[in-house]
């Protein structure tokens, strides 16, 4: 039995991976992703979340990666989407 709540876990998991370069076809070549941070829910039924980043990379205000929002197991969805 979990004594963890919905409320107490994040709606999703914000990583980022570095541009490295680009294949044959254009396409940019990505590093594996690195968690960056969470998107958690607002208290009390507010609309929208809370991006909490616990690091900033310095490529992402230079535009020299991409951040993914990977959506939190839980007991209910089972990693599905």
């Amino acid at each position: 039995m979990s004594t963890t709540h919905q409320a107490d876990r994040p709606l999703y998991r914000v990583t980022f991976s570095r541009i490295t370069g680009q294949d044959r076809q254009g396409n940019d070549i990505l590093t594996r992703p690195k968690e960056i941070g969470a998107v958690w829910p607002r208290k009390n039924g507010k609309a929208g979340a809370i991006l909490n980043l616990d690091l900033i990379p310095v490529e992402l205000p230079q535009r020299k990666g991409v951040i993914f929002l990977l959506p939190v197991e839980t007991a209910n969805n089972g990693g599905r989407r």
